[in-house]
């Protein structure tokens, strides 16, 4: 089992960044996938969670109206797209998952069994 976040990188404040999550070992559509991150000084925190039957959670709420959530079947990916991004959004961003989990609900409220290596986010000028 493994996952491994990609696509990361520098943004200037306002601009898009699309993360992709991909996982090996196990078949991304048959669990819930959280996308956690961790900014420079604060504890670790759930952005968005896919359940298995694509319902979608979003903490905390101010990323609601700026991110979308979804999986790509066919490359068993999970993305993550971010819009209008904000100094405030720079951190490590990780997708976890505990296996078997249906609920996206339960996966951004607990901390997954599952996580892979993750991926830089910058926003600055």
């Amino acid at each position: 089992v493994q996952l491994q976040a990609f696509g990361g990188g520098w943004v200037q404040p306002g601009e898009s960044q699309t993360l992709s999550c991909a996982a090996s070992g196990f078949t991304l559509k048959r669990t819930a996938i959280g996308w956690f991150r961790e900014a420079p000084g604060k504890e670790r925190e759930a952005v968005a969670c896919l359940s298995t039957n694509n319902d979608i959670t979003y903490l905390p709420d101010f990323v609601k109206y700026r991110s979308a959530i979804s999986r790509d079947k066919n490359q068993n990916t999970i993305n993550l797209q971010m819009n209008n991004l904000r100094p405030e959004d720079t951190g490590v961003y990780y997708c976890a998952t505990d296996l078997g989990q249906a609920s996206g609900y339960a996966q951004c409220h607990s901390r997954p069994t599952e996580w892979g290596m993750g991926t830089q986010v910058t926003v600055s000028s």
